[in-house]
């Protein structure tokens, strides 16, 4: 049976009797009481001690209840406040509650009121701890270096998660420009390998003749222009991560030698014939298929499979929903802090642009669309006569400035009729429903459709899920202020 769950209530009254009754009424339940009657000693009991919930009386003889729901508003206490109160004006009621209380009682209450009151409020707070987890390790914007919040990308972030603390080898695909270096690093910081060094290494960019140098090390006169011995990156990666990228570009002839080195965990420095042990967590990766390559003769199988253990593959920015604006608001903010410039934002002819663009180039190639931008023009937004090419002529040719469809079933749904250009006054006003409003009916159905898995919904509606739980947050204030 599941051990339950004792929350601590801290009980401010200052009259005694009163005090002995809440604590009979919560007799047998799930709480810890500890009572003080002034407002000194309960803030000083909130100093000394954690609480869950504080049951708070209004009128006390040293204070008002308010100056200590103030307190735990400034220290920002994550502490559940019930205030109680014999006076029952709406307004005392109304500023608790600004103040951050989450409900009161008006003096007399039932056990009934108290109990059910106390019960609420505590599933109201688990309710928040597991929004709150959801947001940390579900819905995550920012993640090591990413950015971005679309469902590809969570996936992406709980897979590194997961692969971190493993001593097994990464190999991390995906297109130029998607960020497999950021992954590898992001492997790296999250592994208790993170406070060893981090070592890169881009077998496509170093002579053929050099990187087994690179990667292993020499001794002094080994080869012309070896003046001194040298230590390499798997020798400089100890203790820590040594990343190869762009692995498919690296010989036969050295293959089978790093396949020796993965195995026996020992190097052997160019020119030596002296074995070295090193303890190094290896991450490749490759914009390439690895497998194709195996099949095509271009890459050993053996170590294929011997790198091929957890495999990462990171989306093309044209499969990641709406990441896009989400990069390009970073980097806009980012350079324009750094050329102090005006920007701000992005137009919606900019932002269709950009979320409908392929990105061919990824992420690198957004990241520098956006630094021409920002050294070229200055103002609060980016407009489309600000996009370089060949995003400057892409709304003439792509379907995304072309006339919508309207199917006829959400034409009736939404009440946009046929005849609609023949309507005219307020009987436009009758037939099409602003914007707003139908935004917020296809949420709300979405959900509903989705038995109310506000992550699923956000996935079909291809938003990310803090979007629509910003927009329900507004649409509660709204209702709850109509003027």
């Amino acid at each position: 049976m599941p051990v339950p769950v004792i929350n601590r209530i801290l009980l401010v009254e200052d009259d005694v009797s009163m005090a002995a009754v809440y604590r009979s009424y919560l007799t047998g339940l799930d709480y810890q009481i500890h009572h003080e009657d002034t407002g000194k000693g309960a803030l000083d009991a909130m100093s000394r001690e954690q609480f869950d919930g504080i049951l708070l009386d209004l009128s006390l003889p040293d204070m008002n209840g308010l100056e200590i729901l103030q307190k735990v508003n400034e220290q920002d206490l994550q502490i559940e406040v019930i205030v109680t109160t014999g006076d029952c004006s709406m307004n005392t009621a109304i500023e608790a509650m600004q103040l951050g209380a989450r409900d009161y009682l008006v003096k007399p209450f039932s056990k009934d009121r108290l109990v059910t009151t106390l019960k609420n409020t505590f599933d109201n707070q688990k309710l928040k701890r597991i929004v709150e987890t959801y947001k940390e390790e579900i819905d995550r914007h920012n993640f090591c270096g990413f950015i971005g919040s679309s469902l590809p990308m969570q996936r992406v972030y709980q897979v590194i998660d997961s692969a971190a603390s493993s001593k097994a080898t990464i190999f991390i695909t995906g297109e130029s420009g998607t960020g497999k270096e950021v992954c590898a690093e992001a492997v790296h910081q999250r592994s208790e390998r993170n406070n060893a060094p981090f070592i890169a290494l881009n077998c496509g960019a170093i002579p053929k003749d050099l990187i087994e140098s690179e990667i292993f090390g020499h001794v002094k006169g080994s080869f012309t222009g070896a003046v001194k011995d040298r230590d390499g990156a798997a020798s400089a990666a100890q203790g820590g991560t040594l990343f190869l990228d762009e692995i498919c570009e690296m010989e036969l002839a050295l293959q089978s030698k790093l396949l020796r080195f993965l195995q026996t965990g020992t190097l052997q420095k160019v020119g030596s014939d002296k074995t070295e042990k090193v303890d190094v967590r290896i991450i490749c990766a490759s914009n390439k298929d690895p497998l194709a390559e195996v099949q095509a003769g271009n890459f050993r199988e053996d170590l294929y499979y011997r790198l091929h253990v957890l495999p990462i593959h990171l989306p093309p920015l044209r499969e990641r929903e709406n990441d896009v604006i989400e990069i390009a608001t970073s980097f806009l903010t980012q350079y324009a802090k750094e050329e102090s410039k005006d920007f701000k934002g992005f137009d919606v002819e900019c932002e269709l642009i950009l979320s409908n663009y392929d990105w061919p180039g990824n992420v690198r190639q957004l990241q520098n669309v956006i630094r021409n931008i920002v050294v070229l023009h200055n103002g609060e937004q980016v407009t489309q006569s600000m996009l370089p090419a060949p995003l400057d002529n892409y709304s003439q040719s792509n379907r995304i400035l072309s006339k919508p469809t309207i199917t006829p079933s959400i034409a009736q749904e939404y009440s946009v009729q046929p005849d609609v250009e023949k309507a005219a006054g307020d009987k436009l006003a009758e037939l099409i429903k602003p914007m707003p409003e139908v935004e917020r009916e296809v949420i709300e159905r979405a959900i509903d459709l989705c038995g109310g898995n506000i992550p699923t919904a956000a996935h079909y509606l291809q938003v990310s899920a803090a979007t629509i739980y910003r927009k329900r947050n507004s649409w509660k204030e709204a209702d709850r202020n109509p003027n």
